[in-house]
């Protein structure tokens, strides 16, 4: 019996030994990113290679759904909401499934659920976001390794490129570039926006900045406002006091105080009251 035991314990400890091996991946894991525009675009999938194989129409039969890679789903990410083909899709990650139409037709999916080994158990047509139905062209040379890639990059747009064998097809897709960029100028143009003064204004003050630009800031975003509140009120009376302003601080100390008893706040009313003691108002 122990002689089984000591057998069963080096045959376990050879198995951990091998275990520790590394060997390469038949079809290695592969990482792609790709800015298009002001959108990112990152691809990830494995990389089966053709190793002698008929792929199209033999290994992977014509009217089948193929995974468009190996192993877990070939996934693409967009940061931003595009247009595939002509269709909306929103910013996210959809796996690649292409189903095999003929040698010359194929309808390339992204289907909104990533989490598949290989083609879903079930399909389910409400996950397709896009369909893209693209014609195969057959490249004049053989490429033995699975390639998914972006090509044809202008600031709007691009294609999704799959190429393995001696098929190639492209997928269109655009970007919102003209629209963020545009929606950025508009906001540009017009100027720093109530919260953008505001918030310099009271860095400046926090931070013992220059008081005069921080006085100059907290007006405007004042005059911005239709009607301010007792605790803006108060943080402009700080900054005005921080300025030198001491009899425009003591005016803004009593606004706020009033505005902060008639919304029943005592904690603005006892700062204001301590404050206008500093200043020697009370």
């Amino acid at each position: 019996m122990k002689k089984l035991l000591l057998v069963f314990a080096v045959f376990a400890m050879s198995l951990g030994a091998y275990a520790q091996i590394e060997t390469p991946a038949p079809s290695p894991m592969a990482k792609f990113e790709q800015k298009v525009g002001l959108t990112d675009v990152t691809i990830e999938y494995s990389r089966p290679s053709v190793k002698g194989r008929t792929i199209f129409g033999d290994l992977e039969p014509f009217g089948g759904m193929w995974r468009t890679g190996a192993n877990k789903n070939s996934i693409i990410t967009f940061s931003d909401d595009v247009t595939i083909a002509g269709q909306a899709v929103k910013a996210g990650s959809y796996a690649l499934f292409t189903k095999l139409n003929s040698a010359t037709q194929w309808d390339v999916m992204f289907y909104s659920d990533t989490e598949n080994w290989g083609t879903p158990e079930a399909w389910d047509e409400s996950k397709v976001v896009a369909t893209a139905k693209v014609d195969v062209m057959k490249m004049p040379m053989s490429i033995e390794t699975l390639t998914i890639d972006i090509n044809n990059i202008t600031s709007t747009g691009g294609t999704i490129d799959i190429i393995w064998e001696t098929s190639y097809v492209g997928i269109p897709f655009t970007v919102p570039t003209d629209k963020t960029v545009t929606a950025a100028i508009d906001k540009a143009m017009a100027g720093p926006s109530v919260n953008d003064y505001y918030a310099a204004a009271d860095y400046y003050l926090s931070t013992g900045k220059d008081a005069s630009k921080a006085k100059l800031w907290i007006d405007k975003a004042m005059s911005m406002i239709e009607k301010p509140g007792f605790w803006q009120v108060r943080k402009q009376s700080l900054i005005y006091a921080a300025a030198g302003d001491k009899k425009g601080a003591i005016e803004l100390a009593k606004k706020s105080m009033a505005g902060a008893k008639e919304a029943g706040n005592q904690n603005y009313v006892k700062q204001n009251m301590d404050s206008l003691k500093e200043w020697g108002a009370l």
